[in-house]
């Protein structure tokens, strides 16, 4: 046998390697590229919504102003500066100080897990949870805790949370999306959020709060302050400029008590030595020149456009006995078909017969629980108006044949 034909299973790999398969958002990216497939499925922005052009003044400037820019360099104070501006907006208030730039908000969530899980402790997560958080864990074996948090009443505070904890269980952490909530496109409710917060601070349980689509919110008013905003101590907030931005960027940034950054910062250079300042300093000019906001202002416009085409579509499309969230943050929404049926199963035939795809609810159930087989998650992001009428139109079609 020759060492290309040595199958993964006669090599020496750690445990929790030999057990990994493709996740559903890989298989899915091999699926969409298909000619002619109608995608709801994947979670990307809008690439035609980029600021191109201001992003490319800004790289022309770092290159011509900054000797240093495609050099190993410290993280950038005066991006953190800018953070601290963009988090006060958010309702937060922090400081340079405890404010860590990381490569993308995955790598944050992926720092954090490393400081606070030991092999094979307890985690507790939502129910129906990100898929790439999960990925996160994989490595420490952790024992996974769910909670309730039902598309319709939200997470399940009292008879979920507040039992667990009064049981004795004591997880290294929780993991939540307040706004925004990746699959089920919900946003907790501010007395939801202030119940949540206390329960941490009397249990000393931090919590990770995964912000990528809170400054993505479509209602009068905008979105509700974070959990950071209620507690700076044990609530570690995670951000990205990926979904606001450009994912290519790759900058993210993590919100912790001051005490932890040091620590951040020396389990991040043993993962990837340097960060990516060249993109760090891009991101900086591009905020300094002043035109997030209106860039801000024209994705909530056309993603609340995309949003509301949506949901027209799947009240004019989708068969009796369907119901669907109606998220006022984000980038999904979350329909559920009767208990019974397989999402998984619906998605080969929708593929097959009408070339339309979506992710199936078990993609996001926690440890390949099926709780969610029933469900499935939309984007609306990533499509223009016309092209969503159609994918609904053609994903209701197969919803009625079954």
């Amino acid at each position: 046998m020759t060492a290309s034909s040595t199958s993964s299973s006669e090599l020496p790999l750690a445990s929790w390697a030999r057990r990994l398969a493709p996740s559903a958002i890989q298989d899915m990216l091999q699926i969409i590229t298909r000619p002619g497939v109608f995608s709801l499925a994947l979670g990307l922005p809008a690439a035609e919504l980029f600021p191109t052009e201001g992003m490319a003044e800004a790289a022309a400037r770092v290159l011509a102003e900054q000797v240093g820019a495609l050099q190993y360099s410290p993280t950038l104070e005066p991006l953190r500066e800018q953070v601290v501006a963009l988090m006060a907006k958010r309702g937060v208030r922090c400081s340079t100080s405890q404010v860590f730039l990381t490569t993308g908000a995955q790598q944050g969530l992926n720092l954090l897990t490393r400081l606070l899980l030991e092999p094979g402790q307890t985690v507790l997560l939502e129910d129906r949870v990100y898929s790439g958080f999960q990925q996160v864990l994989d490595p420490f074996q952790a024992r996974r805790l769910t909670v309730r948090r039902d598309a319709r009443t939200g997470l399940d505070l009292v008879d979920g949370l507040a039992s667990l904890l009064a049981s004795g269980e004591r997880p290294a952490f929780f993991y939540t999306m307040s706004d925004g909530h990746n699959p089920l496109g919900t946003s907790l409710a501010m007395d939801a959020r202030e119940r949540l917060v206390g329960l941490a601070r009397e249990y000393r349980m931090p919590i990770i709060e995964d912000d990528a689509y809170g400054l993505l919110h479509y209602e009068e008013g905008g979105a509700l302050p974070p959990l950071r905003s209620l507690d700076a101590q044990w609530v570690y907030y995670v951000g990205s400029f990926s979904k606001i931005l450009a994912p290519a960027l790759r900058v993210g940034w993590v919100v912790v008590p001051e005490s932890l950054v040091f620590r951040l910062a020396t389990v991040k250079e043993s993962s990837d030595i340097d960060t990516a300042t060249f993109t760090q300093r891009m991101v900086l000019s591009f905020l300094q020149s002043g035109k997030l906001e209106a860039h801000l202002t024209r994705l909530r416009g056309e993603y609340r456009l995309r949003r509301d085409t949506l949901l027209r579509a799947l009240e004019a499309h989708l068969p009796a006995g369907a119901s669907w969230t109606k998220p006022t943050s984000g980038m999904f929404v979350w329909v559920e078909l009767p208990e019974g049926s397989d999402t998984t199963v619906l998605l080969a035939r929708a593929l097959e017969t009408q070339q339309v795809a979506f992710l199936p609810g078990q993609a996001f159930g926690v440890s390949g629980g099926r709780s969610a087989s029933h469900g499935l998650r939309l984007n609306f992001s990533n499509c223009d108006p016309a092209r969503i009428e159609e994918a609904v139109r053609r994903l209701g079609t197969v919803l009625r044949a079954a």
